[in-house]
């Protein structure tokens, strides 16, 4: 069995984690950390969980705490894996971190990174950056080694603008000065925070955009689509909250290059995604919600072409803390540990 440690249990993506590692046949949970409600068991904190993970939530410093791990997840801000990451590996343990602290390979992307969302640009552990793999398997599988021992998971935005948008990029099917990402998330993207900003009155029959000067995920959608477009995609993206607790709703846009129509697109798409599981495609007949994702590690696309403006738009759902973060953490572990992409994760979800 593969011996599992959380750290940041306590938060929305450390319970999703939990929940998802219970479910796995190949792995056991043996320690959570937190820098909160320690001294409680799991179960207190998430009363849902009591009989099924009832663990005590330890502190950092607890002896308890630094026992060796098979996989450690740290869900956690940003700062803390990059300080905390190199014990875990010392010990033989692979870290996932949920952060931005390893999702680039080099100082110069990460001190980049950090100006944007205001943090220290200087790397703590800038050696371990070239050993990490940017966590997306639906664009970066090919990346990861045999013995791969460090991720970053990608942000949650990244991961539904990318898998909307990583075909069309590919292909080369649209202009890419005219790449468009407007962009809707639930309230639960920005953590389990007691702020008044998210307040239930604050937030109850109110939307707003919000980061306009600059999100913090941009610069991985920019990264990755350029990758693969083998030229700069520079995009224009709006970041906005709505009154859910949980889903993000990506709606995608590129003009398209001549001679480019649906038929060309919807291939493109589906021999994109034919070797991802979680990548569901549908057209624009069907209809799909972030509900139909909803506690799943899948992404639900809809594709589509726009014929009198001759505009690409694709309408990408997923879970923000499944699919956007916890899941994507777990499909990761498999991936890294040569088990199948899918298992613990090949459930459809709840609705409604």
């Amino acid at each position: 069995m593969i011996k599992v440690k959380v750290v940041g249990c306590g938060g929305y993506g450390g319970v999703g984690i939990v929940e998802l590692l219970l479910r796995h046949p190949e792995v056991k949970i043996q320690t959570l950390v937190a820098a909160t409600e320690t001294g409680m068991a799991m179960s207190e904190l998430y009363p849902h969980l009591k009989g099924f993970c009832d663990l005590p939530i330890l502190k950092p410093d607890d002896p308890a705490a630094q026992e060796p791990a098979d996989v450690v997840f740290f869900s956690t801000p940003d700062g803390v894996g990059m300080v905390q990451a190199p014990a875990e590996l010392a010990k033989g343990a692979r870290v996932i971190d949920y952060s931005g602290d390893f999702r680039f390979n080099n100082v110069e992307d990460y001190a980049e990174y950090a100006r944007r969302i205001g943090r220290d640009p200087v790397h703590k552990t800038p050696e371990l950056l070239p050993q990490t793999v940017y966590g997306l398997p639906e664009l970066n599988r090919k990346a990861y080694s045999k013995n791969q021992r460090l991720v970053g998971n990608p942000g949650c935005f990244a991961v539904s603008c990318l898998v909307g948008l990583a075909p069309a990029a590919a292909a080369k099917l649209v202009d890419f000065k005219s790449v468009i990402c407007d962009c809707k998330t639930g309230v639960s993207g920005a953590g389990k925070k007691a702020t008044p900003i998210h307040h239930y009155p604050a937030r109850y029959e109110n939307m707003q955009a919000y980061r306009l000067s600059g999100h913090q995920h941009v610069m991985e959608v920019e990264r990755m689509l350029g990758g693969l477009a083998g030229e700069p995609v520079p995009v224009t993206f709006t970041a906005q909250v709505v009154p859910v607790c949980r889903g993000i709703l990506s709606c995608l846009y590129g003009t398209l290059r001549d001679g480019i129509g649906l038929a060309q697109v919807r291939e493109a798409y589906a021999e994109f995604h034919k070797g991802n599981p979680f990548v569901r495609l549908f057209d624009s007949k069907a209809v799909v919600g972030t509900a139909h994702v909803r506690g799943s590690n899948y992404c639900n696309l809809t594709v589509d072409v726009d014929e009198r403006t001759r505009r690409l738009r694709v309408v990408s759902h997923i879970d923000n803390l499944m699919k956007g973060q916890a899941g994507s953490a777990l499909q990761n572990m498999n991936l890294i540990f040569g088990l199948p992409e899918n298992l613990g994760l090949d459930h459809p979800g709840a609705y409604p």
